[in-house]
């Protein structure tokens, strides 16, 4: 049973299965949809998590991942685009003893939520942000989005986007949000480890899920996700273990100081014990950063797994800690008197 910090949210009396986590809902995302990839993950591992339904709260924005709190049997709230995460900031600092959660996309998240994001990872809030990301705006039928590619031809980038895409890794890392990894939507079984962890991490989790829009995108992770091709293009990130990669394993990632390199370990001049080992506890978040750059790099694949999780106080202890000294200090305060004292007018 995994204890992520409130011990009030565990519970052994209920044993839930699969199928209480679903509503009565119609699912209603397209035909094929890689949404449907992750309910499922999430409905599959929840009875695991030992939260009780009514102390899990699903909050999302606009766009097809934010129906997400709609099959979900807990609380939820469908909000606004772009401010769930300061929605849920709000729900945590009021309820701390519930278990959170975001579900939101690379348009919700990345463009008009990017400053909301930001901040929530900067102030360590303790909820978990599943970013469904298909590089394009799929509600409003196609759109380029914020991690669209340079050169992206769409509805609004008719002749190709000029625009240079986000890189959510970075942007996370750089944030400070305490746990950052990266999953796809069609491993299930890797996509639900990564939930587990997220959900036992104590601070703001993220996680980008390569996620496939069948209709306005498709394939547009087919590198990364297809069988044929996906073993010689992502690294399966493991805590202590060497980036080794490619079909027959005979690839790897070196490190020059701070320059990664791919090399053969097939043809004698480099071993398996020459790569780099992941540390995903590292405290510098340097080779995090080197690890979210690989996606921008020419030849080099595309980290999955956990990239960086690190311990430190989160913004909602803070903030309940620091009411409690104050109250210890001062006593319970009285607002009426607030409201009368200091500098006051009387209006005849």
């Amino acid at each position: 049973m995994i204890d992520n910090g409130t011990k009030e949210n565990l519970t052994t009396e209920i044993k839930y299965l699969s199928k209480d986590f679903a509503t009565s809902q119609d699912v209603r995302w397209c035909p094929g949809c890689g949404d449907y990839a992750i309910l499922a993950a999430m409905q599959r591992i929840a009875p695991e998590l030992g939260i009780k339904k009514e102390k899990m709260v699903w909050v999302s924005g606009i766009g097809c991942s934010s129906r997400f709190p709609y099959y979900m049997e807990t609380y939820g709230m469908h909000s606004i685009h772009g401010r769930a995460p300061a929605i849920a900031t709000g729900v945590k600092i009021n309820n701390p003893d519930l278990s959170v959660w975001v579900a939101t996309g690379d348009g919700d998240l990345l463009s008009i939520g990017g400053n909301h994001f930001i901040h929530a990872c900067r102030r360590n809030i303790d909820i978990n942000i599943l970013l469904f990301n298909n590089k394009i705006y799929g509600l409003t039928k196609g759109q380029y989005s914020p991690t669209s590619e340079k050169g992206k031809k769409t509805k609004s980038t008719p002749f190709g986007s000029v625009d240079f895409p986000f890189n959510p890794l970075s942007l996370s890392i750089g944030a400070g949000a305490s746990f950052i990894a990266r999953a796809l939507d069609r491993d299930p079984k890797h996509l639900q480890s990564i939930i587990k962890r997220a959900a036992a991490h104590k601070g703001t989790s993220f996680i980008e899920i390569y996620q496939n829009c069948n209709i306005f995108n498709d394939g547009a992770f087919e590198l990364y996700t297809e069988k044929e091709s996906k073993a010689d293009n992502t690294i399966m990130l493991e805590h202590g273990k060497p980036m080794v990669f490619g079909k027959n394993m005979n690839k790897g990632i070196v490190l020059d100081g701070l320059t990664p390199k791919v090399v053969r370990i097939d043809e004698g001049e480099f071993s398996v014990n020459d790569l780099w080992v992941h540390d995903e506890f590292d405290k510098s978040p340097a080779r995090a950063s080197l690890l979210a750059e690989f996606q921008e790099l020419e030849g080099f694949p595309h980290p999955v797994g956990v990239i960086r999780e690190i311990n430190k106080t989160t913004y909602d202890e803070e903030f309940h800690a620091q009411i409690n000294n104050v109250k210890k200090q001062k006593g319970e305060g009285d607002l009426k008197k607030l409201l009368f004292s200091g500098n006051i007018w009387t209006v005849n």
